[in-house]
């Protein structure tokens, strides 16, 4: 089964997410947005989820991580816990 590394950044809305995407393509730090803004608990480590299986995360989270470009950021993707901005780190 396919694993993989991931950090993200959790908000409210959509809006915010789309304000920090901005942020970190002007060149801000995806570690430090996280702990600023990232309503997970992994916030706290710069938004690093460490490494999961395919199919432990919700599903439209796991689609990003499993079948999009690793290194980019992805988002907003929205789930029930709200809106995500998602980078792979690597996939195994």
């Amino acid at each position: 089964m396919a694993k993989a590394c991931a950090c993200h950044i959790l908000v409210k809305t959509s809006e915010e997410a789309e304000n920090l995407k901005q942020l970190l393509a002007k060149g801000a730090s995806f570690h430090e947005l996280a702990k600023k803004h990232s309503l997970c608990p992994s916030g706290k480590k710069g938004g690093d989820l460490g490494e999961f299986r395919s199919g432990q995360m919700v599903k439209p989270f796991d689609d990003v991580v499993f079948k999009k470009a690793i290194l980019e950021i992805h988002g907003p993707v929205k789930t029930q816990f709200g809106f995500h901005l998602i980078k792979t780190l690597y996939r195994a």
